[in-house]
């Protein structure tokens, strides 16, 4: 893949698991754990399914560890379409001590009840592990609220 016809894209949320990724962009290829300065996870953007799901919200001296994968521009758009209700904009990303530039999705379709399903949020704690982001930040966001998906949902 010619790097000048890819792009990088920053995951934090369930698009660290890289089978995942795989199935949405399958030209994706992990370049490792990459850094993201004052901005957090938290799980307040409105999913279809009424839960919150993984979104980065501006957090002065906070940190977001996650995963860069370097993806064909062609399959951008599809990727997009799938983060529906996401703006991708480019951002800063430490990674192996150098800077980044990579592309993020972060949305403004904000929930009251920022809570993720279990399931959802098991698939992001399996890409931190994954990936072996650092113990510390995994806690972070074993630490976020969840709840079960009950059988309408």
């Amino acid at each position: 893949m010619d790097e000048r016809d890819t792009v990088i894209y920053f995951a934090y949320g369930s698009n660290m698991l890289e089978s995942r990724i795989k199935g949405r962009a399958p030209s994706a290829v992990c370049l490792g754990v990459g850094m993201l300065r004052d901005m957090k996870v938290l799980m307040n953007k409105r999913g279809v399914d009424g839960s919150g799901k993984a979104n980065l919200v501006e957090s002065p001296g906070g940190v977001t560890y996650g995963v860069l994968y370097r993806i064909a521009a062609p399959q951008m758009p599809r990727l997009d379409a799938v983060e529906a209700g996401y703006d991708r904009r480019t951002v800063e990303i430490c990674h192996e001590g150098k800077t980044v530039e990579a592309q993020v999705y972060i949305s403004r379709e904000l929930t009251d009840d920022p809570t993720a399903y279990d399931d959802y949020k098991d698939i992001v704690l399996r890409g931190a592990e994954e990936h072996g982001l650092p113990e510390e930040y995994i806690g972070y966001l074993r630490n976020l609220p969840s709840k079960p998906r009950t059988k309408r949902q």
